[in-house]
């Protein structure tokens, strides 16, 4: 065993959470670590976060530069909308704004329709994505969120995908925008696209994620907020209280549940040749100190994984349950210098904000900001 690590807490033990909603969940983005569930497995109809899913789909199997033309299907879509008119094009990147930020389902439908080739095509990828994430109470039927028979999901399985979407830069980028402009074809004006979660305005750290609403699912939200290098993501549904509800959970999570690094990239294992090589984090609560443990665990020298230089894992435990691994190298291994975000991620970013001609924020967009903190505060 590699033994305990020493940590301070400032938590007491954690006093019982509770919401208005008929189902919600809290989580920890880094280590996917679930903290709080009430009803959390639940099948329940879950509106436009099911924009969530058609967004991270969509940015993984699509081109961001490529222009979506608007169809008939596309413009006739009831509901929340951008207002796209009939063969208007518009960048797959400006188009996700439009639809995470005003929760358009015309650009739902125009999205899927260019990266699925149908809507049909495209669902069919959101329900492989779902299968691949492991959400075992999601089931998807459409990519906008409105109502259908057999298209739900549940607050663990949201709060599951919602960690993953928020791993990708560019998902991240968007949903924490709070005023997007975008090129309009039609007039000399720019289409302003203020976002719809007031999370971001009435919570510190806010970074997401989405809300949503139908008359069947009721006020549905997901938010997202880092503190001191650690994100939490709350969901809740059917919840009439959402906003205050949210504050509530994130404080809970942070105060009780605060982000500790257990392993330091290139910190030597004692008694041994071998260097950590990746900085392992873990959400951990005042009482769960003494139940952290980790065990070296060797590859054979036959094994591929050896032959790419690694020599093993770190498994991380607490109380017998294995709660993560990070691979092990010769101390003097290059791979140690590697970074551990790869330059494709950061490329990626790179490229999606050129294509959404993503800029610093205009005098006028600051304004707008204001006004609507001003507005959200009082």
């Amino acid at each position: 065993m590699y033994g305990t690590s020493s940590i301070s807490y400032a938590s007491a033990t954690p006093n019982s959470v509770s919401t208005h909603a008929r189902a919600s969940a809290l989580m920890d983005v880094e280590s996917g670590r679930l903290l709080y569930s009430s009803n959390g497995d639940t099948s329940m109809r879950i509106a436009s976060l099911t924009k969530i899913m058609t967004a991270i789909v969509a940015i993984e199997h699509g081109k961001l530069t490529d222009m979506v033309k608007t169809s008939k299907r596309a413009v006739g879509k009831e509901g929340s909308s951008i207002y796209l008119q009939l063969g208007e094009k518009m960048s797959l990147s400006n188009m996700l704004y439009g639809l995470m930020l005003r929760s358009g389902n015309d650009a739902a439908t125009a999205i899927a329709e260019h990266v699925g080739g149908t809507e049909e095509g495209f669902v069919h990828l959101m329900n492989e994505k779902a299968v691949f994430l492991g959400l075992k109470q999601t089931q998807f039927k459409n990519p906008h969120g409105l109502d259908e028979d057999g298209h739900y999901s549940s607050a663990n399985d949201l709060a599951k995908l919602t960690a993953y979407a928020l791993k990708n830069d560019v998902f991240a980028e968007i949903v924490r925008t709070r005023v997007k402009k975008v090129p309009n074809p039609h007039e000399k004006w720019e289409y302003s696209y203020i976002n719809k979660n007031k999370m971001l305005a009435m919570y510190e750290g806010a970074d997401g994620v989405k809300t949503g609403y139908t008359k069947k699912s009721l006020r549905c939200l997901v938010s997202s907020a880092t503190r001191d290098g650690q994100q939490l993501v709350a969901v809740t549904i059917n919840d009439g209280d959402d906003w205050a509800d949210h504050r509530k959970m994130l404080d809970w999570g942070f105060m009780h549940y605060p982000l500790h690094q257990l392993a330091d990239k290139g910190q030597p294992i004692a008694d041994s040749s071998y260097a950590i090589g990746q900085t392992f984090k873990y959400p951990l609560e005042k009482q769960e100190a003494s139940a952290v443990q980790s065990k070296l665990v060797l590859y054979e020298t036959t094994t591929t994984r050896f032959a790419l230089g690694e020599r093993g894992s770190l498994e991380w435990y607490m109380n017998g349950l294995k709660i993560g691994a990070v691979p092990v190298y010769d101390a003097g291994s290059r791979r140690l210098q590697l970074p551990e975000t790869s330059q494709r991620a950061i490329e990626s970013l790179a490229e999606f904000k050129k294509a959404s001609g993503q800029k610093e924020r205009s005098v006028q967009s600051q304004s707008i900001i204001k006004v609507m903190d001003a507005l959200l505060v009082h």
